[in-house]
């Protein structure tokens, strides 16, 4: 729509040109620009869930913090009848903390996303993260048990009875390293509203 817009108005500045009509022009120029002064971007705020998939595996094995990564939208998200973010735009990012296995806990980082590029090349910065329910940090779970005990274990239906329970000792094994393959489906969550002043047309 902005396309077309901008197309009307170099016609008319091209045939007041050659024709010598600025007096009839201007009035209609004038309210052009008064018509794209009242254009209002649209507003993603902060929360919204953006579907991608990674287009690279990302590994705190051979990564490091600082370490550029990108994720791509996997369909189209509409807003007002619009589509605000198109299928395919690029989303760049990089590793903002990492943090290598311990004895006890896996490995983990933490993604930022500050980029989205549209296919037209157009670049939007944002904020956001890669989401995850554990405040979107990705991996830093318990490792593997190293030990098993065995537990006696009461029956509440059978009283006085008891049997021999196994479940994990104290002992934990070294944590792993964590690893996102590419073409995963991830979500990225805003956490800052992010303002959409270019939209694609067809």
């Amino acid at each position: 729509m902005r396309m077309k817009r901008g197309l009307s108005i170099g016609l008319i500045l091209i045939l007041c040109s050659l024709f010598g009509l600025k007096a009839i022009c201007a009035p209609a120029l004038e309210n052009i620009q008064l018509e794209m002064r009242d254009f209002d971007p649209i507003e993603l705020r902060a929360g919204t869930f953006i579907p991608v998939i990674s287009a690279q595996e990302i590994s705190t094995q051979y990564m490091s913090e600082g370490h550029k990564v990108k994720f791509i939208a996997v369909n189209d998200l509409f807003m007002y009848d619009s589509v605000i973010i198109p299928e395919n735009a690029i989303f760049e990012g990089y590793i903002e903390q990492m943090h290598d296995p311990v004895v006890g806990t896996n490995a983990s980082m933490i993604i930022r996303i500050s980029k989205m590029i549209l296919p037209d090349k157009y670049e939007q910065p944002m904020k956001g993260y890669i989401y995850t329910s554990n405040n979107n940090l990705i991996g830093g779970g318990q490792s593997e048990p190293a030990e098993w005990v065995k537990m006696p274990y009461y029956s509440q239906r059978l009283k006085g009875t008891a049997a021999l329970r196994i479940q994990p000792g104290e002992k934990r094994k070294m944590g792993e390293h964590t690893t996102l393959q590419a073409g995963l489906d991830l979500i990225i969550i805003l956490t800052e509203p992010m303002e959409i002043t270019h939209i694609l047309t067809n």
